[in-house]
């Protein structure tokens, strides 16, 4: 008797899209009992280096891997959720969303600094702090806008290694990265300092992984569905509601997260909190929603929906267009 052929995963050729891939595929391993192979994939965000605001940041990290997908030189593919598009393809099924990672931002900073102290102390004026992402240079603008500090964002590209080598050489007093990331790579312990929700608001679906084949591929979908967590879906679900009824892209300064709030052990409602601001952290409209824990992805879409509206009503509209740096 043959034996079945390895899967085929999908993958960016980065340190941590590597190892993601590989968590998923030693999951699928031990679901299936048949070897995964990863293959990786150049995406047209790998090799263009402008900043992501200027090349356009919808799908320009899944576009390779959807097409290698539809193609057939890959079985599934395995997505850093925040990266993919609102609207889903047709032909394609997302077919597993495992259960989240911390979805915070992190700083990691020179001498050990937090945030708050690196804003305060910086021997220079303002402490210069790199990111790749508007949503974080909003947020943190108008938080040290609002509280006397003195910083300055820096827009930045490259891989984690990257990243931080600009705080190590001195070129940059701080940089913020995903919490998510580098818990998966093992390196967290660099981190000086965790954000708190209530100064940066996560990119919706920030810290999920997005596991996607085929839709006529029936039975491999119903088996990566075993590696979904319902209450993560739910969450993201309601995030990515808001993003799409704001019709921004996955690079606009948008921030969301759904989160659960339980009295002791018991759950009681989910609370949806979505922000919009200006780079510079001049303008930034946030506002929240709580309500029962929705029992279906269409439930999740509708509170998604209603958040947007309301922040559509306070004039985050006016935010949206904001591209360039």
């Amino acid at each position: 008797m043959t034996a079945e052929r390895a899967l085929r995963l999908g993958t960016r050729r980065s340190k941590l899209a590597m190892t993601q891939s590989g968590h998923v595929a030693e999951a699928v391993r031990q679901l299936t009992g048949r070897e995964v192979e990863l293959v990786e994939i150049t995406s047209y965000g790998d090799v263009n280096r402008a900043h992501i605001s200027q090349i356009g940041g919808t799908g320009i990290f899944v576009t390779a891997l959807r097409d290698a997908l539809e193609s057939g030189e890959i079985d599934f593919a395995v997505h850093s959720l925040k990266d993919l598009p609102t609207a889903q393809p047709d032909g394609l099924t997302l077919a597993a969303i495992p259960e989240r990672e911390d979805p915070r931002d992190v700083l990691i900073a020179r001498d050990g600094l937090t945030f708050i102290e690196l804003a305060a102390q910086s021997p220079t004026g303002a402490a210069r702090v790199g990111t790749g992402s508007l949503r974080r240079m909003a947020q943190l603008n108008a938080y040290a806008k609002s509280h006397g500090l003195r910083i300055e964002t820096v827009p930045i590209r490259g891989n984690i290694d990257t990243r931080i080598g600009y705080v190590h050489k001195g070129e940059l007093d701080a940089v913020v990265l995903a919490a998510a990331g580098l818990n998966r790579i093992g390196r967290s312990g660099e981190v000086t300092d965790f954000l708190s929700t209530d100064i940066v608001l996560p990119a919706p679906g920030q810290g999920a992984l997005a596991v996607e084949c085929t839709a006529r591929n029936g039975e491999l979908a119903a088996t990566l569905a075993e590696l979904d967590d319902p209450v993560t879906r739910v969450a993201v679900t309601a995030e990515r509601a808001l993003l799409a009824a704001l019709e921004a892209g996955c690079s606009a300064p948008v921030g969301a997260l759904a989160d659960l709030l339980a009295d002791g052990q018991i759950v009681k409602e989910m609370r949806l909190r979505g922000v919009v601001g200006s780079a510079d952290g001049s303008e930034l409209v946030q506002l929240s929603t709580t309500g029962p824990v929705p029992s279906s992805e269409d439930e999740a879409l509708a509170l998604g929906r209603e958040l947007a509206a309301e922040m559509l009503a306070k004039g985050a509209a006016g935010l949206m267009g904001e591209r360039a740096l």
